[in-house]
């Protein structure tokens, strides 16, 4: 079970789509590299079909993703619980500094946000799920431990 926001479904339906429009490119390309000659030799040829490929199994993965997936919004949960899509101040108990964070399912490659982004599967995302304000979580990172209090849910 793959559990995303609606806005993270939109995201992979619209990839997805750009994806299944770019097939006839791809194919028309391969035809015209093919019309070039020898195919041992012909590089053009070799790089559309690994293209061809690429694409067709990121397709499979995200038709995966998208039939195995529960939405959080139709989900019940208390408002005071965090959980995908949240965005939560957390201040970080060793040097007092807070940030703002959004559990996310998948990271959007969005570094303009004001918010940094920590997908489920992190251990970030692990320790951040089902916490509520006012408990401290305990992170374990590849530089050591680190311990963040949960100050509010936005």
């Amino acid at each position: 079970m793959d559990f995303m926001t609606a806005e993270d479904k939109k995201k992979i339906e619209e990839r997805l789509a750009a994806l299944k429009a770019n097939r006839t490119k791809v194919s028309a390309k391969i035809a015209e590299a093919r019309e070039h000659g020898d195919l041992k030799e012909n590089a053009e040829y070799h790089a559309m079909r690994e293209q061809q490929g690429l694409e067709e199994a990121e397709i499979r993965r995200l038709e995966d993703r998208l039939a195995n997936a529960s939405l959080t919004d139709d989900l019940e949960k208390p408002d005071d619980m965090v959980f995908l899509g949240t965005v939560v101040r957390l201040k970080d108990t060793d040097d007092g500094s807070d940030d703002l964070y959004k559990l996310v399912g998948q990271a959007s490659g969005n570094f303009d946000a004001d918010e940094i982004e920590v997908t489920a599967s992190s251990p970030m995302g692990e320790a951040l799920m089902k916490s509520r304000v006012g408990e401290t979580v305990k992170v374990d990172l590849p530089k050591g431990t680190k311990r963040f209090e949960v100050m509010e849910i936005i």
